[in-house]
């Protein structure tokens, strides 16, 4: 692949990390929900992102399977229609796999602005999915949740591939 120009060269994703990572933000929605704040609406979906940012930076270890399986285990942690989760992320799984080449190529500002289209999307079929059943509308603080997780964009790239960065001052001990 061709880099950008002052683009770092990483070192390789650990499968360890990736997992761990995306077992954590799981975790991390499962207490945001069980939190008083998690039946709050405009809640960023912590799992979207991070499943959303190895999707788009590791396509050949994360796929729509990972997501399927993640959206299921979701669904059944918080008694949601089941499948709810699992079709949203299938969906924003396939559409970050469609552009995942070319979101590389921008800045993280402009990154944020290509991705949050994806996360307006997986909550759309979520509030679809609800309305389907029965729920009704959630409120209009709920449009807030894709924004929200669109401005953790850039946190969250910086925190996965820290441990990806390579060494600034290279010496005998780290000759690269």
């Amino acid at each position: 692949m061709i880099m950008r120009s002052g683009q770092a060269l990483l070192l390789p994703a650990s499968p360890w990390f990736i997992g761990f990572s995306l077992m954590g933000a799981l975790l991390l929605n499962m207490l945001v929900h069980i939190a008083l704040l998690g039946r709050a609406p405009w809640m960023p979906d912590f799992l979207a992102l991070t499943l959303t940012f190895w999707i788009i930076h590791q396509p050949q270890r994360v796929g729509i399977g990972i997501a399927f399986t993640l959206g299921l285990l979701l669904d059944v942690h918080q008694g949601a229609l089941l499948g709810q989760h699992a079709l949203a992320y299938t969906v924003m799984a396939y559409l970050a796999n469609l552009i995942h080449r070319r979101v590389l190529w921008f800045g993280l500002s402009h990154q944020a602005a290509h991705v949050v289209l994806l996360f307006v999307v997986a909550h759309s079929i979520q509030w679809l999915a609800r309305a389907m059943a029965g729920s009704g509308w959630i409120g209009w603080s709920a449009l807030l949740a894709p924004l929200l997780q669109a401005l953790l964009w850039p946190v969250a790239t910086v925190l996965l591939l820290a441990p990806q960065r390579r060494a600034h001052d290279p010496d005998a001990n780290r000759p690269i």
